[in-house]
């Protein structure tokens, strides 16, 4: 067998387990915390419920909030300035993907020179980096429990996927109530992306049996919660259920990695700004339709997990009820269907393929890309 690593943070999952928060960071040795979040979060009642978790522990806290949607280089460092500038020690993030991205890149470069692009890729990071507990508000990126930042190069308009075992947080703290303040766009397109984590995760070349069973689990989640769970924003058993599912699928795809459709999307995000699980959810039935060919049965254990029945039906049929399913699901959600929606112009369709092929999520997917196949399939989900 293969030899490969499975690795997880500390993890504290359920209703009111934000109280946790101050306790775990005073575990991990913390004085003064660089608490990053953004404004729909403050806005939400979140963080001042937090802040004083913090005061009850006696722990001196800075909040720093300006990150964007698909957080840039330039936050990133003006971010660092500040968390240097103030001499804290440790970093506590809130929110959705931007925030916890942003305050691993944070992170990373409180104890490391040099600039965010400087880590791009795989592995590059050298100095340990300081205490980090992540709280995830939207299921969601999964990034809470990943070995993934995910950062906008802005002089090149591109996201850069930042992996190595130092970003997987110390804990993780999701507590599903914290899905009760979103509304129903971004919990749907916040529960595309769990699902393409959970698909692409489970096919990945780098699967194994420890993230396959937490692939498959999201998925089933997934089928039976995430349209009650954008039908109303006050169905706690959804909540719940689409939290652990995101839980799930972002131990999944950080130990699996993923494939084509974030190295994909991943460029969208960084040239057009995009919502990312809006993109995921555009390009997934695109994608899942060219690798069909590299991964038949697991294709119909995913139209199994989504609820299809495949009894009395060869392979190819069974199988291919996964794409069926995706694009019910999709459609049901009122997810856009196509990228010229969001902005994208066949004039840009080289240029976004050819950074494609140069994401770290493209080396496993399971079937083989060229720059042309990559370009076909930016043009069929126009």
């Amino acid at each position: 067998m293969q030899i490969s690593k499975f690795m997880t943070p500390e993890i504290i999952f359920g209703n009111q387990s934000i109280a946790q928060i101050g306790e775990s960071l005073r575990r991990l040795g913390a004085t003064r915390v660089f608490l990053v979040s953004d404004s729909g979060v403050v806005n939400a009642g979140w963080v001042e419920r937090i802040m004083q978790i913090l005061s009850q522990q006696k722990l001196a806290y800075h909040l720093w909030t300006n990150v964007t949607a698909n957080p840039k280089d330039y936050e990133i460092h003006a971010g660092v300035a500040e968390y240097r500038a103030l001499e804290c020690d440790a970093i506590l993030g809130v929110g959705g993907g931007s925030a916890i991205d942003a305050a691993k890149a944070i992170a990373l470069l409180g104890t490391n020179d040099g600039s965010i692009v400087d880590y791009e890729g795989v592995d590059k990071i050298t100095h340990p980096l300081p205490p980090m507990v992540m709280v995830p508000t939207t299921a969601g990126s999964g990034s809470e429990v990943s070995q993934f930042s995910i950062i906008v190069d802005s002089a090149r308009k591109v996201k850069m996927a930042i992996i190595s075992k130092s970003l997987i947080p110390d804990i993780a703290i999701i507590d599903p109530q914290t899905l009760m303040t979103k509304d129903r766009q971004l919990t749907a397109n916040t529960g595309m992306d769990v699902l393409t984590h959970a698909i692409e995760s489970y096919i990945s070349l780098a699967a194994t049996p420890l993230t396959e069973v937490h692939s498959l689990q999201a998925m089933r989640l997934i089928a039976k919660h995430l349209r009650p769970s954008v039908a109303s924003q006050y169905n706690e058993e959804a909540k719940q259920a689409m939290a652990m599912a995101s839980l799930q699928a972002g131990i999944a795809f950080s130990n699996a990695i993923l494939g084509a459709v974030h190295a994909m999307s991943h460029q969208l995000g960084g040239f057009l700004d995009a919502p990312h699980g809006e993109v995921n959810a555009i390009l997934l039935p695109h994608v899942l339709e060219y690798n069909f060919i590299a991964a038949p049965e697991k294709y119909r254990h995913i139209a199994e997990c989504l609820g299809e029945s495949t009894a009395g039906l060869s392979l190819p049929e069974s199988s291919r009820l996964a794409l069926k399913a995706v694009k019910e699901l999709s459609r049901d959600l009122d997810c856009p269907e196509s990228l010229s929606a969001i902005g994208l112009v066949p004039d840009q369709i080289e240029l976004l393929s050819a950074h494609a092929l140069l994401d770290v999520c493209m080396t496993t997917n399971p079937r083989d890309m060229n720059a042309q196949d990559v370009a076909t399939l930016f043009r069929q989900a126009l």
